[in-house]
């Protein structure tokens, strides 16, 4: 009985009050300084980088007042200037705050090299399976006479006869010598 009188007492609605009260202020005061230091609803508009190279990218995303981040640079693409942008993220025409880091992926100078597999003495179907699976491609193929017929035992590249674990730059086309099926002919003097 005595709680419910403290409860319904004038000392105590008065205390609740002024905690609600205090509250209040605590909470609008705080959203006025976030909406004050987050700049809320300032935008900047995020520029197509597209094809820039890194230098005409900074002048950009300075002039902007943003910030960039280099992600990658791994996979070449024929389509884009060497070391030019790719990629970007956020994309073109976002908008974000002053100071935001926009994250980009830059175009290699070349392919990389890439490690010609041990072909040599494989079937002509499979070394060009091995050959497309390190990322080379297989250009002309050459029959001498060898009695294993479409196995390999050469490979060239631009006329010279490379090994195997030779680096050669990805998408190189090399050249496959393989056996026709007719015995090599010897020569005795």
């Amino acid at each position: 009985m005595k709680l419910i009188k403290f409860v319904l007492s004038k000392v105590f609605l008065k205390q609740v009050l002024l905690a609600f009260a205090v509250v209040l202020v605590l909470v609008i005061g705080i959203m006025q300084y976030l909406k004050i230091t987050t700049n809320h609803g300032e935008f900047v508009l995020v520029p197509d980088l597209s094809k820039k190279s890194l230098r005409q990218v900074d002048e950009i995303l300075e002039q902007a007042q943003l910030n960039y981040v280099v992600l990658d640079s791994t996979n070449f693409n024929p389509d884009y200037p060497r070391f030019s942008v790719i990629e970007q993220n956020p994309k073109p025409n976002k908008q974000v705050k002053e100071g935001r880091k926009i994250y980009l992926t830059i175009n290699p100078s070349g392919y990389r090299t890439v490690s010609v597999p041990d072909v040599i003495q494989k079937t002509r179907r499979n070394a060009e399976s091995m050959l497309k699976a390190v990322g080379l491609q297989v250009g002309e193929v050459t029959y001498i006479n060898e009695i294993g017929k479409d196995m390999v035992y050469y490979i060239r590249h631009e006329g010279k006869n490379i090994n195997p674990g030779h680096q050669l730059p990805k998408t190189t086309k090399v050249e496959l010598v393989c056996g026709n099926g007719n015995e090599a002919e010897v020569v005795v003097e």
